[in-house]
């Protein structure tokens, strides 16, 4: 339904995904949308435990949500107009899943997501995510493609 209320912006950083961003800001601009930039921290794989290992997990994970905030306040203040209401958010877990539940939860009215991001293995073995979501969201989505030198 139009105008949009809140729009939502998933991340990971890419220039592609920075790209959806810019067009996500525009949209929020011309229909006074609230704009949700979101990122997702991949899980961390486990390792079996082993007694002579001292990995923290839980300080890992908290050290890569830090991080992510940090990184993803540097994208909104760089990439997000000063004229849009704009607020993000980090979650965890599988980037799809959690776009699609953050939708959910927010009441998105679209996500604005880049049809590619990182890739590579990832994507041969996984899929993409831009897919999974248009596949699994109960909201529009509107997938802007990115330049093929991505």
């Amino acid at each position: 339904m139009l105008p949009w209320k809140l729009i939502l912006a998933p991340s990971d950083f890419s220039e592609a995904s920075l790209m959806a961003l810019k067009r996500a800001s525009e949209l929020a601009v011309h229909f006074e949308s609230e704009l949700l930039v979101f990122y997702a921290v991949p899980p961390v794989p486990t390792l079996p435990p082993d007694p002579s290992y001292a990995f923290e997990l839980p300080e890992y994970e908290e050290a890569l949500q830090a991080n992510a905030e940090e990184r993803l306040q540097e994208v909104v203040e760089r990439h997000v107009s000063e004229q849009v209401r704009v607020r993000s958010m980090v979650g965890y877990g599988d980037a799809a899943s959690e776009i699609v539940r953050v939708a959910d939860e927010e009441g998105a009215d679209v996500i604005v997501i880049s049809t590619h991001g990182h890739t590579g293995w990832r994507h041969l073995m996984f899929g993409s995510v831009a897919g999974k979501v248009v596949r699994h969201s109960g909201c529009s989505v509107l997938t802007i493609r990115a330049p093929s030198d991505s």
